[in-house]
C-alpha cells in the first residue's frame, strides 16, 4: 500500500493528455492507434511515478514540513530513501523497455526528454521562480507530443498551445498554496517560494485564464478547424471550457483549494460535470 501511495496514482490522470490527439483528430474509435495510445499512457504514467520518487527523496525535509505532503511515504519513513531509489530505477526501466518492444522510437525520445527534464527540475530547475512552473507545463506538452506520434497524427499549433497554458494555470494555482502557506506560518515550502506571493500568482492566474479561453474561442472559429471538422457550432463548447476555468479559480481564490489541482479534478463534481458535458458535445460534433 505505501509503494502505491509513493506512486501517487491519482496523478496519472494528468497523462490523460496523450488521449487529445486521437480525440481531436477523430481518431479514437481507430483500434490500432487507440490500443498504441493506451500504451503510450501506460509507459508515460510509469516514467512519470519513478519522477515522483526522486522528487520524494529530494523534498523528504521540506515535505515533512507540510500539513499534507508529511504524511508521503517516505517523509513519513514507511519507505526508506534505498527502496524508493530502487522502485525508481525499475520504473524507469519499464517504461523504457515497454517503448521500445512496442516499437514507439519517437514516443521513446520523447520519454527521454520528459525524464531528463524532470531530472533538472527535482535537482536544481524548481529552485527558479517562474522556470520551475514553465517547466511543469512543458512537461504536459510532451504529453501530447507522445499522444501524436504513438497515434501517428499531426498535432495542431492550437491543441499545443492551449495545453501549456491550461498546464500553466493549474501550476500557478498550485503555487498560491504554498505562498499562503509561506505568509501564514513563515515556512518555505519551496526555496524559491520568497519570490512569488498571492497578488502576483491571482494576477497571473486572471492573465493566463483569460489568455487561455480567448485562445480555445479562437480555435474554435478558426475557418480551418470548421472545415476540417465541417461543423460551424464548435463554439458553442466554449461556455463549459469557461465555467470549468471560473470553477477553478473560484476553488482556488475564494475557497483556498488549490494545493493539488489533480485532487480538485477528482473530488468537484461541478467541474467534473463541465468536463463531461464538454467531452460529450465535442464527441457530438466530431463524430456524429
Amino acid at each position: 500500500m505505501e509503494i502505491l501511495k509513493l506512486l501517487r496514482l491519482h496523478q496519472w490522470l494528468k497523462n490523460f493528455f496523450v488521449f487529445l490527439p486521437i480525440f481531436f483528430g477523430t481518431q479514437i474509435l481507430n483500434k490500432e492507434s487507440f490500443s498504441l495510445t493506451v500504451l503510450t499512457f501506460f509507459a508515460f504514467s510509469i516514467l512519470s511515478s519513478s519522477v515522483y520518487c526522486l522528487n520524494d527523496i529530494m523534498d523528504v525535509e521540506m515535505d515533512r514540513l507540510h500539513p499534507e505532503k508529511r504524511n508521503r511515504p517516505i517523509a513519513k519513513g514507511t519507505i526508506s530513501i534505498p527502496v524508493a531509489y530502487t522502485t525508481m530505477c525499475v520504473l524507469l526501466a519499464t517504461s523504457l523497455t515497454t517503448l521500445i518492444c512496442a516499437r514507439l522510437y519517437a514516443v521513446l525520445i520523447i520519454s527521454v526528454i520528459y525524464y531528463i527534464l524532470n531530472i533538472l527540475y527535482c535537482l536544481k530547475l524548481k529552485h527558479f521562480p517562474l522556470i520551475d512552473i514553465f517547466i511543469v507545463s512543458s512537461g504536459f506538452v510532451l504529453r501530447i507530443l507522445a499522444g501524436g506520434y504513438s497515434s501517428n497524427i499531426k498535432l495542431s499549433n492550437w491543441i499545443v498551445l492551449m495545453t501549456f497554458l491550461i498546464s500553466l494555470f493549474l501550476a500557478l494555482a498550485k503555487r498560491l498554496d504554498d505562498t499562503r502557506y509561506y505568509k501564514e506560518k513563515n515556512i518555505k515550502l519551496r526555496k524559491n517560494i520568497s519570490r512569488y506571493n498571492t497578488e502576483f500568482i491571482q494576477l497571473s492566474l486572471a492573465i493566463i485564464a483569460s489568455v487561455t479561453i480567448v485562445c480555445y474561442i479562437m480555435y474554435t472559429v478558426d475557418q480551418n478547424v470548421i472545415e476540417r471538422i465541417s461543423n460551424n457550432y464548435l463554439y458553442t463548447t466554449s461556455i463549459f471550457v469557461m465555467l470549468g476555468i471560473l470553477r477553478f479559480l473560484q476553488l482556488t481564490v475564494v475557497d483556498m483549494k488549490s494545493s493539488s489541482p489533480t485532487k480538485i479534478m477528482i473530488r468537484d463534481r461541478f467541474i467534473q460535470l463541465c468536463i463531461l458535458c464538454w467531452i460529450i458535445q465535442f464527441s457530438i460534433i466530431l463524430y456524429i
